[in-house]
């Protein structure tokens, strides 16, 4: 994450060559590789570098407090961490949008509290409705298009924050309502952000699993043994059948 440039965790996936090597050429080491406590499993621990850092990271940007009411569109793998991170930073009341049933099982382990489905009619009205018209106090969107902004916009009450971490990979404008925005005048921000990563990050997010306060292992709902089934794992991602959050592969040597 620390060194070459811009976006270097997302190169890493997508341009470097042999990641799925036996031995790889890492960046900065010394900022980027942490040390593996004892007390974790190798398959939760690969959940540290990405998925815990960036839902979490979306509780940070949304600057979660004691007490809010916070709404968190998308319970994916990352929406569940920044389901968990809100509830450790001391949410009170937890909104999640969601509809398949693994991952409503795995938010409610997680913190959520209240669940929203995108098929019973706008988010905001639903919202609403929950909070007696006064809307929530932060938002972390870790799902959805462009147009989310718009609708959460009307979710969120004076003051407000946003905290974005889902990656915008379409869409030329994202668009603010002016009366939901309370026409300028309301206070309400939107943050968006990569993921602070490297060593020390992924240390002190470490400490919250071998303490006992967070527990990855509902992250994982497919896990393979061997390389060869490498490509199953990956299709698995392509194609996103209704049990899936994360799969996870374990290659011995």
């Amino acid at each position: 994450m620390h060194s070459g440039g811009m976006l270097a965790g997302w190169k890493f996936s997508n341009f470097k060559d042999g990641v799925f090597g036996e031995l790889f050429h890492v960046n900065d080491p010394d900022g980027n590789l942490a040390l593996l406590p004892k007390e974790i499993e190798p398959e939760e621990a690969c959940m540290l570098s990405d998925m815990v850092p960036t839902g979490f990271h979306g509780a940070e940007l949304a600057d979660v407090q004691f007490g809010d009411e916070v709404l968190v569109v998308g319970i994916g793998p990352v929406g569940l961490m920044s389901v968990a991170g809100s509830n450790l930073k001391g949410a009170s009341r937890i909104f999640a949008v969601g509809t398949r049933e693994v991952c409503r099982e795995a938010a409610k382990f997680y913190g959520a509290t209240d669940f929203i489905s995108y098929k019973d009619g706008p988010i905001s009205d639903q919202i609403l409705a929950l909070t007696s018209g006064k809307g929530v106090d932060k938002v972390v969107i870790a799902g959805g298009t462009v147009d989310t902004f718009a609708e959460v916009m009307a979710c969120l009450k004076p003051g407000g924050k946003i905290g974005n971490v889902n990656y915008l990979g379409s869409g030329d404008f994202v668009k603010i309502p002016r009366i939901d925005w309370g026409v300028g005048m309301g206070h309400k921000q939107i943050q968006g952000g990569l993921m602070p990563g490297g060593r020390l990050r992924m240390e002190k997010l470490a400490k919250l699993v071998t303490c006992g306060k967070l527990d990855l292992s509902k992250l994982i709902t497919h896990r393979f043994q061997g390389f060869e089934h490498a490509e199953d794992a990956l299709m698995l991602m392509k194609n996103k059948p209704k049990d899936l959050i994360k799969p996870v592969v374990r290659v011995e040597k």
